[in-house]
This record gives C-alpha cells, structure tokens and sequence, in this order.
C-alpha cells in the first residue's frame, strides 16, 4: 500500500476516534475530538499532495479518498446528533448520510464501468461547508461541556447559548449543500445510470 493511502485510510481510523470522543461527552474527550479533526482534515490535503508528488495515485485511492471523506462527515454528524442539547435534527443527518452513500454507490458503478470518478467543483465545495460547520459545531459543544465545569470567560460569556440555534442551522445549511451537490453528480453522470439501468444482470 501506497504512503498516500495509508493515510487516506489512517483517515478512516481518526473518524472512528473521533466518534468516541464525542459520544464520551466530556471536556477532554470533546477537546481531543477537535485536536483529531483538525488531523484528519489536513490528511485529506496531505494525502492528495503525496500521491501527486510520488506519482503513486492508484485506483484505490481514488476510490478510498472520497469514501475516508464521507466516513468521517457522518461519524461528526451522526456523534453531534447524540448530544441532546444540541437540538441537531436527524432529517437533516439522514439526508446527508443519504447523498453520501448514494454517490459512494454512483462511484462504484462508474469502477464496475471501468470509470473512475473524480471530484467536481460542487463536491469540493460541499466538503468545504461540511467541515466548517463541523469545525463550528466541534468548538460549540467544548463551550457547551466547559461551562458545565466551570463559568465562560468573559468574552465567551453567554456563548454557550448560541449552541442550539447556530448548530441547528448550519445542520440544515449542510444537507441542502450536500443534496445539492449530490443531485449535480446524478445529473452528470446520468449516462452511467442509464447504461446500468440498461443492462442485463447475472
């Protein structure tokens, strides 16, 4: 295995982490979970960058690359959902757990075609507004869990209350990101659907 796709699927491992981390739901645990995202995301910087300067990109890591990407948006999302004040609506989780695993479909049947996908503008944009509003989040439930401990700083006073709107919100921002770019992949590759739909199984 290549140096590039270790750490894409190392990427995978910090995504499982990660979600024990918030799910412990206390201070440490969610600082740490902050510490391994910011990891994580720069890994899927660092791994492009490997491949390309090593001319090691191999069809495997076009396949993993987004799939490590996609794992580690819905162990955020689906970890957010379990801490109750947040108030995260599910729908919202649910729909983008649904365009995420429709397009990790969409990508096997362009390698079952001997296709390989690649990212599209509308993707890299989506995965952009996927981590800000993951980042945001993270940073909202360490002020949720340290004001359980202890008062806010001044300059963070009443912060901690901001948590529920500003999470709920850019949830919602995030599934209608991630559907739009999940409608534009369909529509780009609707030739590939059509000639899957078309031919005969076994």
């Amino acid at each position: 295995m290549t140096l590039a796709n270790r750490i894409t699927m190392s990427r995978v491992v910090l995504s499982l982490a990660i979600f024990a981390c918030i799910i412990s739901k206390t201070l440490w645990a969610e600082v740490a979970a902050l510490v391994l995202l910011t990891i994580a995301s720069i890994s899927d910087y660092v791994d492009g960058v490997v491949a390309r300067r090593t001319m090691t990109t191999t069809p495997f890591g076009a396949i993993a690359d987004p799939f490590a990407d996609k794992i580690l948006v819905m162990a955020v999302f689906l970890a957010f959902a379990s801490i109750r004040e947040l108030a995260v609506p599910l729908w919202a989780v649910f729909l983008i757990m649904l365009r995420e695993l429709t397009i990790s479909t969409l990508r096997v049947l362009a390698a079952l075609h001997g296709e390989v996908m690649k990212a599209e503008q509308t993707g890299k944009i989506k995965t952009a507004i996927q981590m800000t509003s993951a980042f945001i989040i993270m940073v909202l439930v360490i002020l949720h869990y340290w004001q359980k401990q202890e008062p806010l700083p001044v300059f963070l006073f009443g912060a901690e209350k901001l948590a529920q709107p500003v999470t709920w919100w850019l949830t919602v921002t995030t599934a209608f990101f991630t559907l739009a770019s999940g409608a534009a992949y369909l529509y780009n590759h609707r030739g590939l659907l059509r000639r899957s739909w078309s031919e005969r199984g076994h």
